[in-house]
């Protein structure tokens, strides 16, 4: 039972460190991104100095990401004087909170004995035993369905802020951000959907292993990959999709009225998302945590050759794999976020409604037919 408690309290430790360090890393490659696109230096302005010289670290501008949660953390926390006060309070959490568990079901590694990383005949090793743990906060059998079900949930979030605040930009953007999400969340289901028939299971951790064994799911269903992307990105409010929240129009939309910390909860769940959104993109199309030709004893090349690595090094190796990944996938979608023009609100529907739906819905059908066919 100790042995359980304490592998699965390091998995949830990494996991929310790997979370909130990579969204925070991702607040300056998006200022880095788009001033390198714009020709510009970009970020480099906030520094450390060291204590008693005039040496500044300004480390490309990673410190950032540190000054802006000290200016959210120092800011007054300003309410308006008409709203809802639970509602009002519980929104950023509802926002924040279910991009956090979703990641509890994405595998980041795979099968580990922690008793293996130790000497052998060691108190370690005898304290964990020939016990084995899935590198996986939750492994549930129905993954994607615990996918589908928790990232409704944020849209509870946003609609309570818009409501609570008693604020017409931020109602608008409310009702913005729900007509979105129901517009882009069938089209996602349906790829999702079309992904579990391809797998033929609704394990993350066995979709892996199927890329393992075959090829990436990106090569198998390419049409997919491009909807649930493009999906996922609407359902984040991001550009071209940030209708809810869009300056020019509502201010700020359905986050106008918040100050301090709870605005930052509110952009800091944007930019989690992105960290979730590039996970699942990973582990469904891009072979999750695997490395070509590794195995659970090291690497094992073509024509007979190998390199032997232990299991510790194994592990290393297929969570910095994912972590690689990861963090690629995320630079693409906040390319796209500086390379493409917002839509209008109308454009958004019709793309939503009439082009991502019948397509989800004809490549769910082609997939089944062939997934039958081939059987």
């Amino acid at each position: 039972m100790m042995q359980d408690l304490l592998v699965h309290g390091v998995y949830i430790v990494w996991v929310l460190s790997f979370l909130l360090g990579l969204a925070t890393i991702f607040t300056w490659v998006e200022r880095k991104q788009s001033a390198v696109m714009s020709d510009r230096i970009g970020a480099n302005r906030a520094y450390l100095r060291i204590p008693f010289t005039q040496v500044k670290l300004v480390a490309w501008g990673l410190f950032h990401g540190l000054a802006d949660g000290l200016k959210m953390i120092l800011k007054e926390n300003f309410t308006p004087a008409t709203y809802d006060r639970f509602c009002y309070n519980l929104a950023p959490w509802l926002a924040a909170v279910p991009v956090l568990l979703v990641f509890a079901v994405v595998p980041f590694g795979g099968e580990v004995q922690p008793g293996r990383f130790f000497e052998p005949g060691s108190a370690a090793a005898e304290f964990f035993g020939d016990r084995s743990y899935r590198m996986q906060i939750a492994a549930l059998d129905a993954g994607i369905l615990f996918v589908l079900a928790v990232s409704g949930i944020g849209i509870l979030g946003t609609m309570l802020a818009g409501w609570s605040s008693n604020n017409k930009f931020s109602m608008l953007g409310a009702a913005r951000a729900a007509s979105q999400m129901i517009s882009y969340e069938i089209a996602m289901g349906l790829a999702l959907i079309a992904m579990v028939v391809t797998y033929g299971t609704l394990d993350l951790n066995d979709m892996v292993l199927w890329q393992q064994q075959a090829v990436w799911g990106i090569l198998v269903q390419p049409l997919a990959f491009l909807l649930f992307l493009t999906a996922s990105i609407a359902e984040n409010k991001r550009i071209p999709f940030d209708l809810p929240e869009c300056e020019s129009e509502l201010i700020s939309g359905y986050f106008t009225e918040y100050t301090s910390m709870k605005m930052g909860l509110f952009l800091l769940s944007e930019f989690i998302e992105i960290v979730v959104i590039s996970a699942l993109v990973v582990t469904l199309f891009l072979g999750g945590y695997s490395v070509p030709f590794l195995t659970a004893d090291g690497f094992v090349f073509p024509g007979g050759g190998g390199w032997a690595v232990g299991p510790l090094g194994v592990a290393l190796l297929q969570v910095l794999s994912f972590s690689a990944k990861v963090f690629i996938v995320g630079c693409f979608q906040i390319q796209i976020r500086w390379t493409l023009p917002r839509f209008r609100y109308d454009q958004l529907m019709d793309l939503g409604w009439k082009f991502l739906l019948p397509i989800a819905a004809l490549n769910l059908v082609v997939t089944a037919i062939v997934r039958w066919w081939t059987l």
